[in-house]
């Protein structure tokens, strides 16, 4: 037969983390019925040795209020931006829908773009899709779909934008007249994206990473093809 003192260390044993929380719950006035004991509690600390429970539980509570205040910030921050990119969106309408042809409003697009601190903004049209052929003046925005098929099987996937960096024979392709380009986002023309890309360059190959927003590339995609449509003609 046990003796009580070992009747005791076996209870014991069986009072791990899940039965001291199971206990907590069905007990919610635990703390109240031993608040002079709570109060004299000590939990370990990483830097202090240890605390009283008080103390632990009110850290807790400023790193959490810390956390909010500074994903509240970072939110505030990003609607800023939000505001100020979709401002000058719309700014940017204004100006491409009133140039009085194609070339002038391309040049709008360009010098946009500059203003923002990039290298460029080029939009490439898929030559089956847009009547750009001699004797067209836009010759030079014809892209074979053709040729541009195997860098959307590579960059694009199953995305209508890409952000990031293209290899030398790519740049090549779609940017024949760019120098020192670093990276680039680009968003497919078109519902389907069958009617060409807007293509916007920097020469910091950081500035365009995979995972940033594509929100204004696709507000862009969609406005310049009924633009696009003034001057030039569909197939």
């Amino acid at each position: 037969m046990k003796q009580p003192g070992e009747l005791q260390n076996s209870q014991d044993l069986l009072l791990d983390d899940s039965a001291v929380s199971d206990f907590l719950r069905h007990n919610p006035d635990f703390f109240i019925r031993n608040a002079r004991q709570v109060e004299q509690m000590m939990v370990p600390h990483p830097v202090r040795g240890s605390v009283s429970l008080v103390e632990w539980q009110l850290s807790r509570q400023r790193n959490q209020i810390r956390q909010l205040e500074e994903e509240i910030t970072l939110l505030m921050e990003q609607a800023t931006l939000n505001q100020q990119l979709f401002s000058r969106l719309l700014t940017l309408q204004g100006e491409l829908a009133s140039a009085s042809g194609l070339h002038e409003m391309l040049n709008r697009l360009q010098r946009w773009a500059r203003e923002l601190g990039l290298a460029g903004a080029n939009v490439r049209l898929f030559s089956e899709r847009w009547r750009i052929g001699a004797p067209s003046d836009f010759t030079q925005l014809a892209l074979a779909r053709q040729a541009f098929e195997p860098l959307r099987i590579q960059r694009f996937g199953q995305q209508n934008h890409y952000l990031g960096n293209l290899n030398g024979p790519e740049l090549l392709l779609l940017l024949p007249q760019a120098k020192a380009i670093g990276s680039v986002a680009m968003s497919l023309l078109g519902e389907n994206g069958s009617l060409g890309v807007l293509i916007f360059s920097s020469r910091d190959s950081q500035h365009y990473q995979s995972g940033m927003g594509t929100v204004l590339l696709q507000q862009l995609a969609q406005m310049l093809p009924p633009l696009l449509s003034r001057w030039i003609e569909r197939v």
